[in-house]
């Protein structure tokens, strides 16, 4: 019996460091799986005082869980790919190889490079280290031999079955726990440039596997597997308009609804501007003389989407009205004229009058994983 006790104990010890850990690097959703092997431990010793401990850890830690979704402020790290390049300076474990690293809080893309530049210069010496700062592929071939090359890029964690919205992507326990998934953005038009007209704008997804799980014990984990996907203008217009629909599907369909968030976002999309956001893509893809260009099947989910577009739009500005103070009412105005200005450019695009497409009710689509259902106009 005394082995057992001690077995126990050891166990215990452990465990115990682990919730302590756990709660400092707010995982507090792992407490809950931690306490279920603690507690019966002190219920078989009778232990009530420590079993106390344990259950007011856990209320606080299902408190904070509460908290952090509210406020959306909790930083659980970001992830950069990094690659290296040049055989005189780096060895078979860097050489040509990618790295996925997780870095704290906000790191930037500026300061992982600062760092990682500092550090191999210490190695190599000043001046023979070159940051590659964009995601476009390396030619190896221009390189000069003489320096080491770092590449960093920015990553998206992206993890499966859970929702791709960039808004909630850094604040959610998610999307940042247990994965080995990223994939990151490059644009690109055939002309050679990154960016250009919306009829021309590419998107290449290069996504990404890493050979182990993150959190993990190390700082960085090998890619090893590296798939490459390219959308279309039209796809990569169907792309953007969903996630904004999400976006703000998520904002006001939020138990706590954030009055900031919410009005960025609205601001952002009923802005009319003629060569830019969603008027752009409709007047690219969705108008008459052109949508024949394009296959059918995109131009009909444009369309579809763009009609979640404008309802929940309409949802937010409702929202907002109930939200606002009296001295926001001008503000509120200015933001309802802007959305009938787009919606009355848009229905005439779409060729349906803006109240058929209002008052379709609830709305049956679901995009990227927010349900969302729209108030009568």
């Amino acid at each position: 019996m005394t082995d057992v006790h001690y077995n126990d104990q050891a166990l215990l010890d452990q465990l115990m460091i682990c919730a302590e850990y756990v709660d400092k690097a707010e995982r507090y959703e792992l407490l809950g799986p931690l306490y279920r092997l603690i507690i019966p431990i002190y219920e078989k010793r009778k232990d009530y005082q420590a079993l106390l401990t344990c259950y007011q850890h856990l209320t606080k830690a299902y408190a904070k869980v509460i908290e952090v979704t509210n406020s959306g402020k909790r930083l659980l790290g970001r992830f950069y790919r990094v690659a290296f390049f040049g055989k005189s300076h780096f060895g078979e474990d860097e050489e040509g190889v990618e790295f996925i690293y997780k870095e704290p809080k906000l790191t930037s893309l500026s300061e992982i490079s600062e760092k990682l530049q500092s550090f191999y210069e210490q190695k190599f010496g000043t001046g023979f280290v070159k940051m590659i700062m964009d995601s476009a592929p390396v030619n190896r071939e221009e390189l000069d031999s003489k320096l080491a090359y770092i590449q960093v890029t920015w990553v998206r964690p992206a993890p499966e079955g859970v929702a791709a919205t960039s808004s909630s992507g850094e604040n959610s326990f998610e999307r940042v726990h247990n994965v080995r998934r990223f994939v990151f953005e490059t644009p690109f038009t055939r002309d050679g440039a990154a960016r250009g007209p919306v009829h021309h704008q590419r998107l290449r997804l290069t996504h990404l596997t890493a050979e182990n799980w993150f959190p993990y014990v190390k700082r960085r984990v090998r890619v090893i597997d590296i798939q490459v996907e390219e959308r279309s203008p039209i796809e990569v217009a169907v792309a953007e308009m969903e996630t904004q629909v999400a976006e703000l599907a998520e904002i006001v369909n939020a138990k706590a609804p954030d009055i900031k968030k919410l009005q960025l976002r609205l601001q952002g999309s009923v802005c009319v501007q003629v060569n830019a956001g969603p008027l752009a893509y409709a007047n690219a893809f969705l108008d008459p003389t052109l949508a024949p260009m394009y296959p059918d099947e995109l131009v009909d989910k444009l369309k579809s989407i763009f009609k979640d577009f404008l309802t929940v739009c309409h949802s937010a500005l409702q929202l907002n009205a109930k939200l606002i103070s009296a001295d926001q009412t001008p503000y509120h105005e200015a933001l309802e004229s802007n959305y009938y200005k787009l919606s009355d450019s848009l229905s005439s695009i779409l060729g349906q009058p803006l109240h058929d497409i209002l008052m379709n009710g609830t709305l049956s689509t679901t995009v990227t994983g927010v349900e969302m259902e729209s108030s009568n106009a």
